[in-house]
């Protein structure tokens, strides 16, 4: 990947719309080359997908939790069984494996605490080996970007 590559994924990343020829224009080079570099991409895995960023509170989303999970055993079995269980709530954004004190951080979307609750009481709390969940709640989002800061 060279730095014609780099350009063209920072111009999609900042908006999937953009067409191979403003690409080009940007770019200061003609749409046939654009066009295989951005199908490179793509065939080669840089490019998962193109997808619209949703104003979440705009379809009624105005709680975002980041929360903490600790799972009472570890055994690999158990990890790819959460792992498979915590995917089938939609509430459910992001959710990470990480090292340090908790075992998962997930982040979650609901339209409120009383949503909130409903999720933690009757969907998270069901699954089993769960030892302590701690939950944090976004007060103000100060950044939040779509886009990697590629090299």
């Amino acid at each position: 990947m060279d730095k014609i590559d780099r350009s063209i994924l920072f111009l999609l990343q900042k908006d999937g719309k953009i067409t191979i020829k403003e690409i080009a224009e940007r770019l200061n080079l003609t749409t046939t080359p654009i066009f295989e570099r951005v199908k490179k991409l793509e065939r080669d895995g840089y490019i998962k997908s193109y997808k619209a960023i949703i104003d979440r509170k705009k379809v009624n989303l105005q709680l975002v939790v980041f929360c903490n999970v600790t799972l009472n055993l570890h055994q690999t079995d158990y990890l790819k069984k959460f792992e498979k269980d915590i995917q089938q709530f939609p509430e459910v954004a992001e959710c990470y494996h990480v090292a340090g004190m908790f075992d998962y951080l997930i982040k979650i979307y609901a339209q409120d605490m009383e949503r909130y609750q409903d999720f933690l009481s009757n969907k998270l709390a069901s699954l089993e080996n769960i030892s302590k969940v701690q939950s944090s709640f976004v007060m103000t989002e100060v950044k939040d970007f779509s886009y990697l800061p590629i090299p």
